[in-house]
């Protein structure tokens, strides 16, 4: 792998040169490799993930897989290039006239689903990156992924009408509350999603459900 792999930014030209055999792939085939890369490191890490057990799950030769990315590392670099595109999306899809937190964590939690529909981990895999400690990586994650989960962060939260929630309450442990409940119903709505060929009509029905738990929480948190 080159020098390029080791910065922290590429556009997209650059991107399309380096990794051009890869997304010259039919898109399906490209959604294997990265739903089994993610899947190894995310179980082993970067370290004590295996190639063997990327190309079996993607039921591809090792020679194609090398043939699409020069090394481990230059996969792994791909992968965190991909995850955090997809984050970034998220964000700037972020609607800052919406004020009320219950709303927007449900406009983002929809978005999220969609994407977990096609690429199961790939919100795993970001956590897990953030968590390892492979000196060979680490450099590239802490200028990709720590900063994009700080902007999200900070967005996600922006201009959130407090005022909503109850004196007295800890607003703050009211919303851990909700996130956590928000990602529950969001691994509940994974495993039902591709029971519906109707991907609009899984969607209202979530929504509906959705409602009834954030019903539930709002009349506990909101005055």
């Amino acid at each position: 792998m080159g020098d390029q792999c080791g910065q922290s930014r590429f556009n997209r030209k650059e991107i399309f040169t380096i990794y051009s055999k890869f997304l010259n792939l039919q898109t399906e085939k490209q959604q294997e490799i990265i739903n089994a890369a993610i899947m190894e490191f995310v179980q082993s890490g970067f370290d004590r993930a295996s190639t063997n057990e990327i190309v079996k799950r993607a039921n591809i030769s090792k020679g194609s897989l090398f043939n699409y990315f020069n090394s481990k590392k230059e996969l792994y670099v791909y992968l965190i290039e991909y995850s955090t595109q997809i984050i970034e999306g998220i964000v700037e899809q972020i609607d800052l006239n919406e004020t009320d937190i219950f709303k927007r964590i449900e406009n983002i939690g929809l978005k999220k689903l969609h994407i977990q529909q096609r690429f199961p981990q790939v919100f795993d895999f970001l956590l897990a990156a953030t968590e390892e400690e492979s000196v060979e990586v680490k450099e590239i994650i802490k200028q990709k992924v720590d900063p994009i989960y700080e902007k999200s962060t900070k967005k996600m939260y922006d201009q959130i009408d407090y005022s909503k929630f109850r004196e007295g309450l800890d607003v703050e442990k009211a919303i851990e509350i909700l996130n956590w409940t928000m990602f529950g119903f969001g691994e509940k709505g994974l495993k039902e999603i591709n029971t519906f060929e109707n991907i609009s009509e899984f969607g209202e029905q979530y929504l509906r459900e959705w409602e009834s738990y954030s019903k539930i929480l709002k009349d506990s948190f909101y005055k």
